[in-house]
């Protein structure tokens, strides 16, 4: 146990020997959980003995003797029997359900240690397997390729993809999202060759020797995605029932989706009257046309469904060497020591519609990797406050991987909430200390630490499909700060675990608007819990990740119970 948490854990044991009997509620609970150990995330009463619901909310939390009081012939009795509640938590920043389409529609081209390709004759395996099961003339998709974690060391071409067919169109998206490669006969559907103009905010490569692209797009992906034809409902909802089966596995309870419009809101609405969403989702909008999405969801009006933030991106990927950094990359690229990868807009295009929309009350989730992007996104948060003051906007920064002090200072002083991509400490932190950013930037991606000890609410999250989606293992990351080489990256920057805990859970509840019904177990809450076989803050930190999700509530009802009890 770190020693950080002692004081932690002589907190929540002193909660449980004296805490006071509950005020009761007249009505009787349709449930009570009893027999374990409930950690509420609650200031007043940070552990209890028991919980009593009814219908979808809690009635009550506290000891077990009072607890029963609540019980007639007809309430459910869950004995815990020793085991741990947590309330249910969030994927604080996500594509849902993305995930569910690789292996389904979309060859998985992941690398260790998420998947198997390791030489770009593995990923060109995966593509054939794909290819073979479909029409000449379909497409053919892949996601998830790493180049810096393929023995090549290099992005696949067009000529490579080539050889998996010319009769198919191929298109394979990079592991971040933020880069993707297109086949001979894609780059032809698109219109793409060497008098195509060059796009604001990405780039299309071009092979040094011909000038003609050589299939790497970088952030402009919709260059092709936009030719490859939509799949059928039968399939998307085959698709999101796969990556439902992930989350709640994981205990994950709201799923925040980072990105869409009209055509996903549609498909989740679909999915809940389907019966396949079990579990609730704030999807952000980016693109418009904000006011339909926010419609549809309206009139829907169901509890699984809400919109929430606009979703802007100011640069893209610091692996992918389009993130926006201040000062150059630690390794060049292309033999250009000065590169520093780029905006995706202006400062002051950026400015001019972050204002437009903080007037008309949104609030805003603006993707920012590099520091020199943030300073963009602080730049017109603060622009827009000046002409337009907005108390508790609580507008967001997402990712912020490589944010300064001097940044996380304006983020106080603006009431600005990161989210940040902390999985990146597990995942790339070796590459990010030995090719991107150096050993000195690379001890302080995410800088957890640096956010607590100056007061601000921050979210951790897994940007998943870009990282499997566990929020536990945020918690184990956030607390231990180990690489894929067992390297401690930034020890400074390590946090307690209880204080991880809340960035998936009270924190993740604030930055979306819904602390006051979710985000712990306390009395008028939505009844959303996890129950674990450990106690997060009673366990050895490196043994965090271990703790298994056993059962996994969503309005009292359980979505996920796992068989291993």
């Amino acid at each position: 146990m770190m020693a950080t948490d002692r004081p932690m854990c002589l907190v929540l044991a002193i909660a449980l020997m004296y805490a006071l009997p509950c005020e009761l509620p007249a009505q009787i609970a349709d449930s009570i959980h009893v027999g374990g150990t409930i950690v509420t995330m609650s200031q007043q009463l940070p552990v209890a003995e028991a919980v009593a619901c009814r219908g979808d909310r809690i009635i009550a939390v506290g000891l077990e003797r009072d607890i029963r009081k609540l019980a007639d012939a007809n309430t459910r009795v869950h004995d815990l029997s020793g085991k741990v509640m947590i309330p249910g938590l969030y994927a604080a920043h996500d594509h849902f359900p993305a995930v569910g389409r690789q292996g389904i529609v979309t060859a998985d081209l992941n690398s260790p240690p998420i998947g198997a390709v390791a030489s770009i004759a593995d990923l060109l395996q995966a593509l054939e397997g794909r290819a073979g099961g479909v029409s000449k003339g379909q497409w053919v998709t892949g996601r998830g390729y790493d180049d810096t974690l393929l023995k090549e060391r290099r992005h696949p071409t067009r000529n490579d993809l080539d050889k998996v067919s010319t009769d198919h169109p191929i298109w394979i998206t990079h592991t971040s999202g933020h880069l993707g490669v297109a086949n001979s006969l894609a780059l032809s559907i698109a219109g793409i060759d060497a008098k195509t103009h060059q796009p604001e905010g990405g780039r299309i490569q071009l092979d040094p020797t011909t000038g003609e692209p050589n299939g790497v797009i970088e952030e402009s992906l919709g260059l092709v995605t936009r030719r490859i034809p939509a799949i059928s409902a039968a399939d998307q909802l085959r698709c999101t029932q796969a990556a439902v089966e992930r989350y709640v596995r994981q205990g994950v309870t709201t799923a925040v989706v980072a990105a869409g419009g009209t055509s996903s809101v549609k498909h989740l609405k679909t999915a809940i009257k389907e019966g396949v969403l079990p579990f609730r989702v704030i999807t952000m909008t980016s693109g418009g046309p904000y006011p339909e999405a926010r419609e549809i969801v309206r009139k829907l009006n169901s509890p699984l469904l809400k919109t929430g933030a606009i979703k802007l991106l100011q640069d893209g990927s610091i692996q992918g060497y389009t993130g926006y950094l201040a000062n150059p990359y630690f390794q060049s690229r292309n033999g250009d020591d000065e590169y520093r990868g780029y905006p995706l807009r202006s400062r002051e295009a950026l400015t001019q519609r972050v204002t437009q929309l903080h007037a008309e009350g949104f609030q805003m989730a603006i993707h920012g990797n590099g520091d020199e992007a943030i300073d963009d996104i602080l730049h017109a948060y603060q622009a827009a406050q000046v002409k337009f003051p907005r108390s508790d906007a609580r507008h967001r920064i997402e990712h912020a991987q490589t944010a300064r002090e001097d940044q996380i200072d304006e983020m106080k002083r603006l009431g600005v909430t990161p989210s940040y991509f902390v999985g990146h400490v597990y995942y790339w932190g070796d590459r990010h200390r030995d090719l991107f950013l150096g050993p000195e930037r690379a001890a302080r991606i995410s800088p957890l630490q640096s956010t607590i000890r100056r007061g601000i609410r921050f979210t951790i999250h897994d940007d998943t499909p870009v990282t499997p989606v566990d929020p536990l293992q945020l918690v184990w990351v956030s607390a231990n700060r180990l690489t894929t080489d067992g390297k401690i990256l930034g020890p400074e920057q390590r946090i307690s675990p209880m204080e991880a805990l809340r960035a998936v859970t009270i924190d993740a509840a604030w930055q979306n608007f819904e602390e006051e019904f979710k985000g712990s177990i306390e009395e008028g809450k939505l009844a959303d819990f996890v129950i674990l076989d450990a106690n997060p803050m009673a366990t050895e930190v490196g043994g965090i990740r271990e703790i298994k999700v056993l059962e996994t509530i969503v309005g009292g009802k359980t979505i996920f119970l796992s068989t291993d009890q």
